[in-house]
């Protein structure tokens, strides 16, 4: 085409016919298939932006819903939080009024302690001429270390109950009836409560034995979270807080309990109907309502069961009290367990100290802990294997359906004289009490055999061994248990017919009645002031003319304190030894259920077994009535094994080895095993062996008027002396060694105390203390009125305490216990007393090591009118016995409250030497050669006089003997109880001045007034009846 063509012309050529056929010519193949490609991008474009728009809309859809979603979490976690917050506002309210509540319980005890202080007889307030007659006393919680409660104290709340009117013989009912009581009205319950173990509580008691193997940790969290809606855990200072309910004698609480990082708290729910309706007298003996405990008083944690579900706990603490809660699920139980500290079940039993202990069951404690076989080897006594097996199956002094149970041992209460060594004297400990009668025995095993009743599995017995009521029924004499009684019965003594009112009369009734199948207490064995009507309660007049007062003691028993020691010494004597382990297998082993409980005559009502009942299982209205019928019928101990038991190895067997507690051979010893003169002519005025092998320096410890002490090295030589060949010659057979240093006259200054003491302070026994350690001796007597604390190793004076407003006159030491703590108790002329804390850690008065130049005291005891001059003090028991110039003794608790007076007889007014022995045994020795013993609860109970100035006076370690030394130099030995002389050693060449006992009790060392001492054979056995009698 040329370039000039226009484009009219262009557009016409195109447009012309002869064009259009070129191009169909040409392209038309082309073009159609252009045409046909087109189309397909078309659909395939549709498909696409459809297939998109469809995306876009589930992806649009979708985010709608996360948003929707995220709304609603979003909405959801701001009533969560809001629901916290108020949740941790209501938590601080709560602890904040119980804050307060404690504050005012704790301000009105602090007011009344003031009061007390000041206007009792002794006060600064008081009047010799005061009554003692309106004084009321109520038994302390405080336990010893075998867990016996035998303190009195002041009661606030006592009276005579003079209004108390006496139960009708009517409103008892029918035998039948009190046998069968409750169990016609639960019977149509039994299809849905009588059902195999909870799955949870198998979890606890089942599984390896042996091995302690328990839930940990992690797991323990992942149950909780089952149980959220009950339970709140906060990130502030609350750890935790649950539901729970306080478990006290007759008060079952409801409340909440809050663990924070470092205590616990309970306040009680005042709100509750339950708790409006318990009466205010028996509340106020409950301890615990508004409680506070600090994780530093606490020393075990055991888990425990409330009407036989495995829900509950109880914790001990260090003022050797207990507290008990149950919890709603075993989850609960878990949670709280590994929110305190971990400490096991304590140090007594060989346990390491682990939350997974205090989470075993019973048989898994029972198999780990090393007790059985000390009490196989004889290392520890009857009644303190009894409280072991007692303490780790569940029984408790909080719940009363669950109290300690022991055995009658005796048979023979009517007796003049009682003779410990026939065996017609003591009951077959092999059988349940049940079946000691055999017309009784007959009775039960006829009932089981002819049982008809679908409703109830068959059993010998309604009523267990050990219920609420008969443990109330043998208490009832003394509170708090008498105001216990009232309130479980009705608020109404016994008739006095049905009361408890004699010894061998309730003996009797157990044998032949047949609903009394009683078992004992442990009180039993050490308290005899429940047999005294203390508080001149009206408990009625017998159909005989005979008035209920105090219980009717064996003829053999001439006061309640004969009576509790003959029944004790029954329980540790040879015939009991031998049998006891046949009790146990009824009452904690393998004959407590199946065939071979049936074979023994020893099987309870259904509802008296663990496992029996499922209670979360049933509706209110069943689960009361259950609840009930379990409290009536009692509770069977947990089983702690499954085989018999092993029986103790006999005394025969166990006196021939070379380091046997026992002593029941005659080794034909001579009374004397040494005497060592030191260089120094000065009397011997302080004597302490500290002898125990573990120690760095085993040593008995000896100080001089001079002041010049030594440390003279114990050897250990048991086994050695009286054997063949033995022979004073033999130099390192001897037990004592002279300091090298006083020996060898090389290194006295190291062993002189030279800081100068008062003029006018007389150097004697009470001047000194040694620490258990043999590293430190404590001196007071000084012009500055302290008392000071000086390395044995070196000599050097390491602390001064001042606190005494005159100078210091008396010192004393409690028993130490682990870690070498103890307290030391200084006397002084300004009539007081302070209680210190000795820190056997960092070796000083006080806890802090940061202020040792100004410890505090932990209490000021007052009450004397002159200057102290003796003084004992017993960590065991919590008291300070003290003595003045003049006056009678006074009894403090630790805590500095006065308990009372030690009034002897007219002429027992100037005490000079005090001795206490963990046993509740009080000796006091006042001037002209008196004597009187005292219990720790006031009782005189024997005294005496001697021709001879006594300077030194010690107790056995089991309390029932007395050593005596004086100036004419003669050891004599006592028995404690009634001042029966046992023995006198040959007299020595000086007066003794000072004594003390090797840790083994074989051993006694005496300082004599001419600056020797000398070393005597002792063997407290030799004068044990079944020793003198059998061998």
């Amino acid at each position: 085409m040329k370039s000039s063509t226009s484009v009219v012309e262009l557009v016409m050529l195109l447009c012309s016919q002869e064009w259009q056929n070129s191009i169909q010519k040409n392209a038309g193949l082309a073009f159609i298939e252009l045409i046909n490609e087109g189309r397909l991008l078309c659909h395939a474009m549709k498909d696409h932006i459809v297939r998109v728009a469809n995306e876009a809309e589930f992806i649009l859809n979708r985010q709608r819903a996360e948003d929707v979603h995220k709304h609603a979490e979003f909405e959801s976690n701001c009533a969560q939080y809001a629901a916290d917050r108020r949740e941790e506002e209501k938590m601080c309210d709560h602890l904040i009024s119980a804050a307060k509540h404690r504050d005012h319980v704790t301000a009105n005890q602090l007011k009344q302690k003031i009061l007390n202080i000041l206007t009792n007889k002794h006060g600064a307030w008081g009047t010799m001429s005061q009554s003692q007659l309106h004084d009321f006393w109520r038994l302390d919680y405080w336990e010893d270390d075998l867990r016996r409660r035998r303190r009195f104290v002041r009661n606030a709340f006592g009276s005579t109950h003079a209004d108390i009117s006496l139960k009708a013989l009517d409103e008892y009912g029918t035998e039948e009836d009190e046998e069968e009581g409750g169990v016609k009205s639960k019977k149509n319950f039994r299809s849905q409560s009588v059902v195999t173990q909870n799955p949870e509580a198998e979890l606890m008691l089942e599984g390896d034995d042996d091995a302690v193997s328990l839930l940990q940790e992690k797991e323990i969290d992942n149950l909780a979270v089952r149980f959220r809606p009950r339970l709140f855990t906060s990130k502030g200072p609350v750890v935790l807080s649950t539901p729970a309910q306080l478990v006290a004698p007759v008060v079952v609480a409801r409340g909440t309990l809050s663990i924070t990082t470092t205590e616990i708290y309970f306040e009680v729910d005042e709100e509750d109907p339950t708790f409006k309706k318990m009466d205010a007298k028996v509340l106020a003996y409950s301890e615990g309502l508004h409680g506070k405990w600090m994780f530093s008083e606490i020393r075990a944690v055991f888990s425990r069961r409330y009407l036989l579900q495995n829900t509950g706990l109880e914790v001990f603490m260090a003022n050797r009290t207990s507290v008990m809660f149950n919890f709603p699920d075993q989850a609960t139980v878990k949670r709280v367990v590994y929110s305190l500290p971990r400490v096991g079940v304590g140090t007594s039993y060989g346990l390491p100290q682990a939350r997974r202990i205090s989470l075993a069951t019973p048989r898994q404690l029972f198999k780990s802990s090393n007790m059985t076989q000390r009490w196989q080897r004889r290392e520890i006594s009857n009644f303190e294997y009894l409280m072991f097996l007692n303490t780790i199956a569940g029984r408790t002094y909080n719940d009363l359906n669950q109290y300690p149970v022991f055995p009658w041992v005796l048979t023979n209460y009517d007796s003049e004289e009682l003779d410990l060594t026939l065996p017609g004297n003591f009951r077959d400990l092999s059988k349940p009490i049940g079946a000691l009668n055999p017309k009784r025995a007959a009775f039960y095993a006829e009932r089981y055999e002819t049982w008809d009743d679908d409703s109830t599995p068959p059993h010998h017995y309604t009523t267990l061994y050990s219920t609420a009521h008969s443990t109330l029924m043998w208490m009832v004499r003394i509170e708090p248990f008498t105001t216990f009684f009232l309130n479980a019965n009705d608020g109404k003594f016994d008739h006095p017919e049905r009361a408890f009112a004699g010894i061998g009369r309730a003996w009797r009734n157990c044998q032949r009645d047949t609903a009394d199948v009683k078992e004992l207490i442990p009180e039993f064995y050490y308290l005899p002031e429940m047999f005294v009507n203390s508080n001149e309660y009206e408990l009625g007049v017998r159909d005989d003319g005979v008035p209920v007062c105090d219980v009717e003691l064996p003829v053999w028993a001439k006061k309640p304190e004969d009576f509790v020691r003959i029944n004790r010494m029954a329980l540790e004597s040879e015939f009991v030894s031998c049998q006891l382990h046949q009790w146990i297998d009824l009452i904690f082993g393998y004959k407590q259920r199946g065939p071979e409980a049936v074979r023994a005559l020893n099987v309870f009502n259904f509802l008296s077994y663990e496992g029996a009942v499922n209670l979360d299982n049933l509706d209110a209205a069943q689960r009361e009535v259950i609840e009930t019928q379990i409290q009536v019928s009692g509770q069977v101990p947990s089983q702690l094994l499954i085989e018999p038991h092993p029986p103790r190895s006999s005394a025969m067997h166990l006196c021939f080895l070379p380091q046997s507690p026992l002593m029941f051979k005659d080794q034909m010893q001579q009374d004397v095993i040494m005497v060592l003169k030191f260089p120094s002519n000065s009397p011997v005025t302080h004597v302490a062996a500290n002898t125990l092998p573990h120690l760095s320096i085993p040593a008995a410890v000896t100080v001089t008027c001079s002041r010049l002490f030594a440390v003279n090295r114990w050897h250990n030589t048991v086994g050695l002396r009286g054997a063949p060949g033995y022979s004073l010659e033999q130099a390192h057979h001897l037990p004592i060694e002279m300091d090298p240093l006083i020996a060898n006259n090389s290194g006295v200054n190291k062993r002189q105390i030279t800081d100068l003491v008062d003029q006018s302070i007389q150097i004697n026994t009470h001047c000194f203390v040694v620490t258990a350690d043999n590293r430190y001796i404590l001196v007071c007597g000084f012009w500055d009125k302290s008392f000071r604390v000086y390395s044995t190793e070196t000599g050097k004076l390491t602390q001064i305490v001042f606190g005494h407003w005159d100078v210091v006159t008396c010192l004393a030491r409690s028993e130490s216990y682990i870690g070498g703590d103890c307290y030391i108790v200084s006397g002084s002329r300004d009539a007081t007393l302070l209680l210190w804390y000795w820190s056997g850690r960092h070796h000083i008065i006080g806890d802090n090591p940061n202020n040792s130049d100004y410890p505090a005291p932990r209490a000021v005891l007052t009450g004397h009118d002159h200057e102290v001059v003796c003084v004992s003090v017993c960590a065991e028991l919590g008291l300070v016995i003290s003595g003045a110039k003049e006056g009678p003794c006074l009894v403090h608790t630790i805590t500095g409250d006065l308990l009372r007076a030690l009034e002897g007889p007219e002429l027992c007014m100037r005490p000079r030497l005090i001795s206490v022995s963990s046993e509740g045994h009080c000796i006091i020795y006042y001037e002209r050669g008196r004597f009187c013993n005292f219990s720790i609860n006031g009782k005189l109970l024997a005294q005496m006089e001697v021709n001879d100035s006594s300077r030194a006076i010690l107790l056995s370690s089991d309390g029932q003997n007395l050593v005596t030394g004086g100036d004419n130099g003669v050891v004599e030995v006592w028995q404690a109880c009634d001042f029966k002389q046992l023995y006198i050693y040959p007299g020595c060449d000086a007066g003794i001045r000072a004594m003390d006992l090797s840790h083994d009790q074989r051993t006694l060392i005496t300082g004599m007034a001419s600056g020797s001492i000398v070393a005597f054979n002792i063997d407290f056995n030799r004068w044990h009846y079944e020793h003198q009698n059998r061998y």
